[in-house]
């Protein structure tokens, strides 16, 4: 293949919306390859405000009130999320829900539904008692060992 025939490939290439071309003639073959520029690193920058630095008394005010509002849950033994997925209350949408606050159950009654890989997961009480709190809301994910109820 000549020179001429050669270049004006190139131009086709370079010109169209291809970005391969590919030409036997005979026994030759001619591959042309139009790779597009290598995108450059994108660098992300958080912005953190500056602030007057802060005494060690309000610094510790914060943590402790995070304290209270963990022990905000009511004692019981908690039932974890055996799988990550997206929790659902009831078996179908609009369905009444399996489980409610204040709800007597068994080990072994199904409390809610996991969805995980387009697979529907019935998760049951390892507990008798009470139901006192449900800690996640209905269509939100769940990762594996997250706190979903508490049954007292």
């Amino acid at each position: 293949m000549d020179l001429r025939k050669l270049k004006k490939l190139i131009d086709l290439v370079q010109e169209s919306g291809i970005s391969e071309l590919e030409v036997t003639e005979g026994e030759e073959k001619v591959r042309i390859a139009k790779h597009a520029p290598a995108a450059a690193p994108v660098n992300y920058v958080a912005q953190i405000p500056t602030a007057a630095p802060v005494a060690a008394a309000p610094a510790a005010a914060p943590a402790a009130a995070a304290a209270p509002a963990a022990n905000a849950l009511p004692d019981g033994q908690v039932v974890k999320s055996p799988m990550v997925g997206t929790f659902y209350r009831a078996s179908a949408p609009g369905a009444k829900p399996l489980a409610e606050v204040g709800q007597s159950v068994s080990a072994g009654d199904v409390l809610c539904i996991i969805e995980a890989m387009k697979l529907m997961n019935e998760i049951e009480s390892e507990f008798s008692g009470t139901i006192k709190a449900i800690l996640v809301e209905n269509g939100e994910p769940v990762e594996y060992g997250e706190p979903l109820f508490i049954i007292g």
